[in-house]
């Protein structure tokens, strides 16, 4: 890897808490975002809570800015997490590579694995939960029902770890099969096993208690691992990364 590529990545303007995970010769990268950091700047004045301190263009979902040596940098945003779900992100330095690996999500060809922490336990240690979701966006704000939906929603959930004792919570592993906004929230509400911290569709109540013992008001789900093989260059390639489970969901298992 050339030095000027190594000093693009040892110069990047991370936000606060954002760490590199891994990255190829190629340019792509994946970070581990902490809850509560933005993907990307909604407005002006965000950039300060964002994965990076810098200007965010959204038709290019790029973001930009000039180095300490005058030069202009760019770095592509080639997924999501909501602020409060912290966990695996992907970028690119190349806008060509981006589309590639876009491309990938569009056709349903990357694996996402999450964990997360509910209130309560689902009856069957493994179940594929299907719904039909209305999805609907007001600006920045997105909202997810699953009442009166047309939009096919499916995800594979597995039990991981039950604790018996109050409060009653439950770690488990939830792999999306289908990418819609809000989807494992809402698929969790749904049946009546929340994540903790949720302040959407969750428990508010319990939400409150909780967070009195966790000393955290943070969304208890997180992006695990996501893996995906590509083509570049006439070569195919394999990207996979994990970011650790945060301590505070272990703390209460």
């Amino acid at each position: 890897m050339s030095a000027s590529a190594e000093n693009f990545w040892a110069t990047l303007p991370l936000g606060r808490g954002v760490e590199i995970l891994t990255r190829d010769a190629n340019g792509l990268a994946a970070f581990a975002k902490p809850a509560g950091v933005l993907s990307h700047p909604n407005k002006h004045g965000d950039e300060l809570r964002s994965l990076l301190t810098a200007s965010y263009t959204m038709e290019g979902e790029v973001f930009s800015w000039v180095d300490a040596a005058g030069a202009p940098r760019q770095l592509w945003l080639l997924n999501r997490l909501d602020s409060a779900t912290s966990g695996v992100i992907l970028v690119a330095n190349d806008g060509e590579l981006a589309k590639e690996v876009r491309a990938q999500f569009k056709k349903k060809r990357v694996h996402k694995i999450y964990q997360a922490l509910l209130f309560g336990t689902p009856p069957r240690a493994v179940d594929v939960w299907r719904d039909l979701l209305a999805v609907e966006k007001r600006g920045a704000k997105i909202r997810t029902g699953a009442r009166a939906g047309h939009i096919p929603s499916e995800s594979l959930m597995s039990i991981i770890r039950t604790r018996l004792t109050e409060p009653r919570l439950t770690l488990v592993r939830l792999e999306p099969r289908t990418g819609r906004s809000h989807q494992l929230r809402v698929q969790c509400a749904k049946r009546n096993v929340p994540i903790a911290g949720d302040q959407t569709y969750g428990n508010f109540a319990r939400n409150r208690e909780f967070a009195k013992l966790a000393g955290t008001k943070r969304l208890f789900l997180h992006s695990l691992e996501t893996s995906f093989n590509y083509e570049w260059r006439g070569k195919i390639f394999s990207c996979a990364a994990k970011a650790a489970l945060p301590p505070e969901f272990e703390k209460f298992l």
